[in-house]
């Protein structure tokens, strides 16, 4: 199978994970789906796929600007008591999202959960993902904020009673719905995020 021809079969296993019906893992929807399609087995490159997750993968970091602020702001929560999931797309093997979170500059130990293809059978921007999140965890949806940067992956979770902070400097708006139409309680910058939480401890 050539380059062009894998990364079309890749797509298409994303594909299948976001479609999931819940009835099994992201991880095996896609490699079911890759499967089918390559005619490879997944015995045969699942190893060279992580290989590459774990090695090459990284080379994708000179394309990141990480902001300083969203490690504070996740620190700043820890050090009140106030416990942060990372709800990251579960569409990536766990050694990838491992490296996508260095990238950032955030601690991987700062969160309670950090989401991968291994363990969900939902992806956003199904509400069905959120709820997964939520029950395993046993949190109420009045009582979590989810803070986000993508219009029509991260505001889904409304439908569950979740109130949302959307993040405007590192904003993704595939549909390019206008700003001031976003169906969300909260909008702003990292650093305004920042500030915000910093003002409500101060008062409360």
């Amino acid at each position: 199978m050539g380059p062009k021809a894998l990364i079309g079969t890749i797509w298409k296993g994303v594909e299948a994970m976001v479609l999931n019906d819940g009835s099994m893992t992201n991880e095996d929807a896609f490699w079911k789906c890759f499967e089918e399609i390559s005619g490879l087995s997944r015995a045969e490159v699942e190893q060279e796929t992580l290989d590459f997750y774990a090695n090459e993968f990284n080379e994708a970091i000179a394309s990141t600007k990480p902001n300083p602020r969203a490690d504070q702001v996740v620190k700043l929560l820890k050090e009140h008591g106030v416990k942060v999931y990372l709800a990251t797309n579960p569409i990536f093997p766990r050694v990838g999202t491992m490296n996508r979170i260095r990238w950032a500059g955030i601690d991987a130990e700062d969160f309670e959960v950090i989401t991968t293809y291994e363990t969900y059978h939902y992806c956003k921007p199904n509400p069905k993902y959120f709820q997964e999140v939520m029950e395993e965890f046993g949190l109420n949806p009045k009582e979590c904020l989810m803070v986000g940067n993508d219009v029509q992956e991260d505001l889904t979770i409304r439908s569950l009673g979740v109130k949302t902070y959307l993040l405007t400097d590192t904003l993704e708006n595939k549909k390019n719905i206008p700003l001031e139409e976003a169906e969300t309680e909260y909008k702003g910058t990292m650093e305004e995020l920042y500030e915000w939480f910093q003002s409500y401890f101060v008062h409360n």
